[in-house]
């Protein structure tokens, strides 16, 4: 299993484990949704299931789910800014298309 993420995605997710000090750490993963199939979910968890996997990624505690982890293997998390917006940004080998949004993506 291997996700890296960017010395900028790095960053913003310290600052958010900083204003949470109680949570188990960022929870990584995908739920179905969109035109394409997938969706990424960042967000902070408050705690672990069973079924989830810790990963330690260059000092931040990734927590992804069982369903999730094959379809997120060999991910690189980025965190861009560009003028207003800010936005993580996902580089997934495993991902075969993408919606014209965006937003979503397919896994053949």
């Amino acid at each position: 299993m291997s996700i890296s993420i960017t010395p900028a995605a790095n960053e913003r997710m310290r600052h958010f484990l900083a204003t949470t000090p109680g949570a188990a750490g960022v929870r990584f993963g995908v739920k179905r949704t969109g035109c394409s199939g997938f969706s990424y979910v960042v967000d902070l968890a408050e705690r672990m299931s069973p079924e989830d996997q810790a990963l330690d990624v260059d000092g931040v505690r990734l927590i992804v789910d069982a369903k999730s982890l094959p379809l997120v293997d060999g991910t690189v998390i980025d965190f861009q800014r560009q003028g207003l917006n800010a936005a993580f940004v996902f580089h997934n080998p495993n991902a075969t298309g993408e919606c014209g949004c965006g937003e979503s993506f397919t896994i053949s």
